[in-house]
């Protein structure tokens, strides 16, 4: 931005704040520019205050005056001649003021003010506009690294999962977001099965199949008077534990579903097809 030099190598740009969101230039940088006292600056002010509405011209609030004072004050004679709250005025005001004092200085005074105020919404305008493509990258970048993690923690959900002793529910919780995927039909392959595996596939609605050596024969026969979505078939060709989803989907775990999370062991998601054709093909039909 072009600096703007006045006599005595004022700077106008460094007179201008912004207090409420708004460019202002206060009524003693305004005074020492016209070469008027404050007092007779503000004087011709109120004497036609009507054309000085709030978006023109407002005097600023006490903690806006400590704030500004604060900041911007840093002579000891300055402050001690602050004994009011400062008027601000806006670049409309200033327009509106160069129309009350007709001196060629305050004329050409008023242009350079307006000038400057042009110069500082043009830079502020251009600053927002390129913070607006940085932050537009940004935001792009961001959505792509959303993405490149969502796809690896997606990776991670459909491969494995290794639990280790005490994980009681984030075993759980995993083996109900597998048997959440069914649409359908679930076969459990397990050698083991008791109340813990009953109370958890009676959190689904979903056809169940469990193949399984031992059971608790008392856990079934209650399970069965409330549930009567599980079938239950005896065999003990398997020695591994197994989940397949509608027949499409398999799952291996390296555990008896009984013992989630008592131990440490590990559920994967098998992806060679022919393994789950194979298992399939295996998979007995008789009942309890």
């Amino acid at each position: 931005m072009n600096n703007i030099i006045l006599k005595k190598d004022i700077k106008i740009e460094n007179m201008i704040y912004e207090i409420r969101g708004k460019q202002v230039i206060l009524d003693r940088d305004l005074a020492k520019l016209y070469e008027v006292e404050t007092k007779v600056l503000m004087q011709s002010v109120k004497r036609n205050i009507e054309r000085f509405p709030e978006n023109f011209m407002f005097q600023l609030s006490s903690l806006e005056f400590d704030n500004w004072r604060s900041q911007f004050v840093t002579s000891n004679n300055d402050k001690i001649g602050l004994r009011r709250a400062p008027y601000a005025f806006t670049e409309q005001g200033v327009a509106m003021l160069s129309g009350l004092l007709r001196s060629k200085i305050a004329i050409a005074t008023s242009i350079k003010i307006i000038e400057t105020f042009v110069k500082i919404r043009k830079y502020i305008s251009n600053n927002l506009i390129e913070q607006k493509y940085i932050n537009e990258l940004v935001i792009k970048d961001s959505k792509r690294i959303d993405l490149i993690e969502s796809m690896l923690s997606e990776f991670k959900e459909k491969t494995n999962h290794l639990f280790f002793k005490g994980q009681v529910y984030d075993a759980y919780s995993l083996l109900m977001n597998i048997f959440n995927e069914a649409k359908k039909e679930i076969i459990i392959i397990d050698n083991y099965v008791n109340k813990n595996i009953l109370d958890i596939i009676s959190k689904t609605r979903k056809e169940i199949t469990i193949i399984t050596n031992k059971y608790n024969n008392h856990d079934y026969e209650m399970y069965k008077m409330q549930y009567k979505n599980v079938k239950l078939v005896i065999n003990n060709t398997f020695h591994d534990r197994f989940i397949i989803i509608d027949r499409k989907v398999l799952y291996h775990s390296g555990a008896s579903f009984k013992d989630l999370g008592n131990k440490c062991f590990e559920i994967s998601k098998i992806e060679d097809i022919s393994i789950l054709n194979s298992l399939l093909k295996k998979v007995p039909s008789m009942e309890v």
